[in-house]
């Protein structure tokens, strides 16, 4: 069955460029042209991935990846963010509500296409099966749960993907440049790539709760998950 991507963009041109190219690369798209259509499809037939224009008439980009990601049905929901704004300040709070990747307009198709195929890649479960604990942190790579003190924690892919890489570290730092390249698939960093994983970070903190000192800032270099 081909994989069902939800296009909310309001501007009929990029919205029918967008389909095009994903139609054409074997997925099927559904379309809405406002937030308030955009949920409203979802809750009536989740999506494998959403493509999500930022702005938006009725309710923003923002507020629905909120939304979102304040459901447990559609917390894990593949979300790509598009904005035309310059000011990256949009991108981060994207980033920091959820969103998995997002792009700047004018974007390549190409590139759309292939991050979709890349979100897509990260959001299934790895295949891995081993199971890390440290401390009260206890990661299941098989069942793909993560507890603290017993606790279950909700974690989204990429979240997960980013905590099963630094335990399996065991204690060695890891640049920003390798946690993009084997969380995102980035093959480079700039600015705003390397603050994708410090967003990332931040969040994962504050979900490990007690155990969120673990996860060291080493200046200059990258992070560490401290097995001790």
């Amino acid at each position: 069955m081909a994989t069902d991507v939800l296009v909310v963009e309001d501007e009929p041109d990029i919205r029918n460029l967008i389909v095009h190219h994903l139609t054409r690369d074997g997925f099927r798209c559904r379309t809405a042209a406002t937030g308030t259509e955009a949920l409203a499809r979802v809750r009536s037939a989740p999506p494998d991935l959403v493509v999500l224009d930022l702005m938006l008439p009725e309710m923003d980009g923002l507020e629905v990846c909120r939304r979102l990601r304040g459901d447990p049905a559609t917390a894990a929901l593949p979300l790509i963010m598009l904005t035309a704004k310059a000011d990256e300040v949009d991108r981060i709070v994207g980033l920091e509500l959820g969103a998995d990747d997002y792009l700047v307009k004018p974007f390549s198709p190409k590139e759309l296409v292939a991050r979709v195929r890349a979100v897509l890649r990260r959001a299934r479960p790895a295949p891995v099966t081993r199971s890390v604990s440290v401390g009260e942190v206890s990661l299941d790579a098989a069942r793909h749960t993560v507890t603290v003190a017993g606790r279950p924690v909700e974690l989204t892919p990429k979240e997960f993907d980013l905590l099963q890489t630094l335990l399996e570290a065991a204690g060695r730092v890891l640049s920003r440049e390798h946690l993009l390249n084997r969380v995102w698939g980035y093959a480079r960093a700039d600015e705003i790539e390397s603050r994708t994983v410090d967003v990332h970070i931040r969040r994962l903190r504050a979900k490990l709760g007690v155990e969120e000192r673990r996860i060291a800032t080493i200046k200059g270099v990258g992070y560490r998950f401290d097995m001790d």
